[in-house]
């Protein structure tokens, strides 16, 4: 099929910025490459000491290359109910790597923070910052040049995406991304959100909502609404870092287990010492990347996502921008339906058709790259197919023809939305992302007051105290990268929603983030430059007209002179306790929101 001419033309004008970056990227992934295994010019003592807790025969087989070696990097912990069956995935994966005829090492542990536990605390402060942390700890893990591929194991937030940046500093070596699956459906996302609510109104006490979201959050394995956890995994598949299938099989299942076991065989093949060198700085290119904002847009995925993609791009060399996204939302049909942007959870989508059907719906439409590098083998094709165990043990080979439950997963020719629902605004108060896809259209369009806040704790008291009565526009300044690492704000949606449901005209404008839980209100976050970098966020004041009408393009406060007014000034520096203190010198080199908001640049 051929690029619809929109996904063409963007592909085409992100290649064209990108090219001296990219070049100097692949020069000096492939100047890598062409050294053949790095631990053949280690010194003795230094290569002693890579194997020294080998078996003898790996020593043997390491010492003289004759074997490829496969470092595992994990975000395993026992908390996270996402990261929990991680615990076993070592052994197996060593196993499946040496019946392959490699070696496979443990190279070490990222951390794996939990937003969901973090949320309205301070340790949400390192939250961002800790994608950079993940990055920086896989270089650690890949630093000995002791390996030829590389197994990523983590799931959730800024795991994934802090992995995949460290990995491609290591562009010449092929990795293989290892998923753990979403737990079982417990209590409908919807009735969470309705005991949140209530919760919020006073009318629901603390035994409630514990009893309500411990039924939510039940089991090991991803949470399954569609938040950034799930986004990371389908964005996995869609960019072939995945095997086809493995996004959202459960934990704990014999097709789980042997998906996990083929990546090991699967890697092991892709080396520079195997059968098809499929090194990772090549599949993450141009196409990959547009695949990957196409699927975000299509799915209704986390608006994390305007940040990690940016980043992850820089660290391949490649430029992408909030404009790209802007102009590809415009033809990218909305597919899927999850919680937030519906009521269905990732099961729900899985056993409609999933990935498969979703990839080939999107590749028929022209709309996915096809003609790009996996770790499945060349073209993308592979992934219309759904992995079964037979009696011969894992195939591919069954297309779902059409969705088992068209209220959560559709084909191009009856989406639930023309376009994917994402938008970009901008005007004198800067630059935003607005997710649209959950927010109903008389909902969209918001000119109101400001009411003015530096903190989300700040809009709680007002709502609890009785203050926010009327149309508004919620402006929460001072929570941009800059300022405090730019938490994710999720305690501001129940109070919003109530104010909605009386009957308020209510919208959210703020430098900071709402990841996977952008809902029913309309929200520009991300607002770029943020307050504590000069942004006019700073000078914005209670009773200040604001519109916003994403439809339109348009974030405005309408007659005022910002640039007139002095800036108001944050808090006092309180960044201490629970290791704030030790990200200051991220506060002070992290980059914008529109370019990711990261402490590392441009890599080039």
């Amino acid at each position: 099929m051929t690029p619809h001419p929109r996904i063409a033309e963007v592909t085409r004008r992100i290649a064209q910025r990108s090219a001296a970056t990219r070049n100097a990227y692949l020069e000096r992934m492939r100047a890598a490459a062409a050294e053949g295994p790095a631990r053949a010019g280690l010194g003795c003592a230094n290569l002693a000491h890579g194997f020294a807790a080998c078996s003898p025969g790996d020593k043997l087989a390491l010492g003289t290359t004759a074997k490829p070696d496969i470092a595992i990097v994990s975000a395993y912990n026992d908390m996270l109910s996402a990261h929990q069956p991680l615990a076993d995935y070592p052994a197996l994966l060593k196993e499946a790597v040496a019946q392959a005829g490699g070696v496979a090492q443990f190279a070490g542990g990222v951390p794996a923070m939990c937003d969901g536990i973090t949320q309205g605390r301070a340790g949400m402060e390192l939250s961002l910052f800790s994608r950079d942390v993940i990055a920086m700890a896989t270089a650690v893990a890949l630093s000995h040049d002791m390996f030829d591929g590389a197994l990523m194991l983590g799931v959730c937030d800024k795991i994934v995406p802090g992995l995949l940046i460290g990995a491609l500093s290591f562009g010449h070596l092929p990795v293989v991304f290892v998923p753990a699956g979403p737990m079982p459906s417990g209590l409908p996302n919807a009735d969470k959100a309705r005991v949140r609510q209530r919760h919020a109104e006073g009318k629901a006490d603390r035994a409630e909502l514990l009893q309500a979201e411990s039924a939510a959050y039940h089991a090991p394995g991803t949470c399954t609404f569609y938040g950034t956890a799930n986004s990371n995994q389908m964005l996995m598949e869609v960019m072939g870092l995945h095997l086809p299938g493995a996004s959202f099989e459960q934990p704990g299942t014999q097709l789980r287990t042997a998906l996990t076991a083929e990546a090991g065989r699967a890697v092991t093949s892709l080396t520079a010492l195997g059968e098809s060198y499929t090194p990772i700085g090549e599949v993450v290119d141009e196409r990959a990347i547009v695949n990957a904002v196409v699927a975000l847009l299509a799915t209704g995925g986390s608006t994390n996502h305007t940040l990690h993609l940016v980043a992850v791009a820089q660290a391949a060399g490649i430029e992408l921008t909030w404009d790209d996204f802007a102009a590809l939302s415009e033809v990218v049909p909305l597919l899927a339906r999850m919680y937030p942007n519906g009521t269905a959870d990732v099961n729900r989508f899985h056993a409609a058709g999933g990935m498969a059907f979703l990839i080939g719906r999107l590749l028929d439409g022209g709309l996915l790259h096809a003609d790009v590098a996996t770790v499945a083998g060349a073209g993308l094709a592979r992934y219309r197919l759904r992995p079964r165990l037979t009696g011969a043990g894992l195939t591919w080979g069954e297309e779902p023809e059409e969705s088992t439950d068209t209220t959560v997963l559709r084909g191009t020719e009856d989406p639930f939305s023309a376009d994917g629902g994402l938008r970009m605004v901008r005007g004198n108060l800067g630059r935003a992302v607005v997710k649209v896809s959950a927010v109903a259209p008389e909902h969209r369009v918001v000119e109101a007051p400001a009411r003015v806040f530096d903190s989300q704790a700040q809009l709680q008291e007002a709502f609890a105290a009785g203050e926010l009565d009327g149309d508004l526009v919620a402006v929460v300044r001072f929570q941009g990268p800059r300022a405090n690492g730019m938490p994710e704000l999720h305690k501001l949606t129940p109070p919003l929603g109530v104010l909605q449901d009386r009957g308020h005209r209510v919208a959210l404008v703020t430098d900071g983030r709402m990841s996977g839980a952008s809902g029913k209100v309309p929200a520009a976050i991300h607002v770029s430059p943020e307050a504590a970098a000069g942004g006019a966020l700073a000078r914005v004041r209670d009773g200040d007209l604001v519109r916003l009408d994403p439809a339109a393009g348009v974030l405005e406060v309408s007659g005022a002179d910002l640039q007139a007014r002095p800036a108001a000034e944050p808090a006092a520096d309180s960044a201490t306790g629970t290791g704030r203190e030790l990200f200051a010198a991220f506060r002070a080199a992290v980059g914008p929101a529109e370019r990711g908001a990261g402490v590392f640049g441009a890599l080039q």
